[in-house]
C-alpha cells in the first residue's frame, strides 16, 4: 500500500489512520472533499489533517465509514452531539439515523422466574418483557421424561432407560412453564422429569438444582438480579426478578449505497428486516 492511499487525521488531538477510500464512501461529504483540498476547515500540517473537533466522537464516525453501520455502546447517550458531528462532516445518512433515537437506544428488559416446590415436584414459570429473549431461552431448556423405579427415583442421574423430550408449555409469547421431579405412577414406578439447560449437558431432577442452574444461566447472559420475594410461604412460591439493558432488534443498521435510493430509506428497510 502506497503512502498516498493512507490518510492521517488528528481530530481534537486524537490520531486516526485510515484509507483514502474509506473517507470517500460518501463523495459529497466534507471528508471526501478534504482529500481534494476543497475544504479550508481541514488543515494539512506535517502530513496530517488537523480537525478541531471532538476526537472521541470521531471514532464512531470512523466506525460508520468503515462498516456502513451504526453500532453504539449500550451506555451511549451523546446522540445529539454525535448527530451534530455527523452534520459537520456532511454525513447526512448518519445524521438522519441518529435523529431517530428510538431506533438506537437500548431498552430495559425485565424477566421474572417463579419457582414452586411441592413434595417431589418443582414448578417453574418464566415471564419476560421481550418475547425474543423468552423464545431463545426456551430453545436452551429441554425437559426429559421417563419411568423410574421407586428405589431409584431420587438418583441425581437418569437411568439407562430411554428418556423422551417434552415440549415446554408456552401460555403466550412472553412466558413458559415447565416442571421437574417425580410423581407416582403405578406400583413402585414413578414418572421422572429431568431438565437440561444448554450449554450445560447435565439432566437435573431436583428443583433446587435446576433453579440454581437457571439463575446462573441468566446472570451469565447479562441479566442482573434486582429482587427476590416469597409469594406464599405455605406453597413455597418464590419469585426472582431480573433486568438488563438490551439493544433493540436492528440497532446495528446497514446503510446501502444504491443508485436512486437514499441512505435513510435503505437503513429503514434494514431495520424492518432485522426486527422480524
Amino acid at each position: 500500500m502506497s503512502s498516498r492511499e493512507l490518510v492521517v487525521l488528528s481530530v481534537g488531538g486524537v490520531k486516526f489512520v485510515t484509507r483514502a477510500s474509506t473517507l470517500q464512501q460518501f463523495p459529497e461529504s466534507r471528508l471526501a472533499r478534504m482529500l481534494n483540498d476543497d475544504d479550508r476547515e481541514f488543515k494539512l500540517v506535517n502530513g496530517e489533517y488537523f480537525v478541531d473537533r471532538d476526537g472521541a466522537l470521531f471514532s464512531y464516525i470512523m466506525d460508520f465509514l468503515r462498516t456502513l453501520q451504526v453500532s453504539l455502546p449500550t451506555d451511549f447517550s451523546d446522540y445529539q452531539r454525535l448527530q451534530r458531528e455527523a452534520e459537520f462532516y456532511g454525513l447526512h445518512p448518519l445524521a438522519n439515523l441518529l435523529s431517530q433515537e428510538h431506533l438506537l437506544k437500548p431498552r430495559l428488559e425485565i424477566l421474572e422466574v417463579c419457582f414452586s416446590l411441592q413434595e417431589m415436584q418443582a414448578f417453574f414459570r418464566i415471564f419476560g418483557s421481550c418475547s425474543t429473549t423468552v423464545e431463545a431461552l426456551a430453545e436452551q431448556i429441554t425437559v426429559f421424561t421417563g419411568q423410574q423405579s421407586g428405589q431409584s427415583w431420587n438418583s441425581p442421574f437418569p437411568s439407562q432407560k430411554l428418556l423422551t423430550p417434552l415440549p415446554l408449555e408456552r401460555p403466550s409469547h412472553h412466558d413458559m412453564v415447565f416442571q421437574c421431579g417425580t410423581e407416582y405412577s403405578a406400583g413402585d414406578q414413578f414418572v421422572a422429569r429431568y431438565v437440561s439447560i444448554k450449554p450445560d449437558n447435565r439432566k437435573l431432577i431436583h428443583g433446587t438444582n435446576v433453579l440454581g442452574l437457571l439463575l446462573d444461566t441468566l446472570l451469565k447472559d447479562g441479566f442482573h438480579l434486582i429482587s427476590t420475594r416469597t409469594v406464599t410461604s405455605e406453597e413455597k412460591v418464590e419469585c426472582y426478578s431480573f433486568e438488563r439493558m438490551k439493544r433493540p432488534a436492528g440497532l446495528t443498521i446497514m446503510v446501502n449505497q444504491t443508485p436512486g435510493s437514499s441512505g435513510v430509506a435503505q437503513a429503514r428497510r434494514s431495520q424492518v428486516q432485522k426486527g422480524k
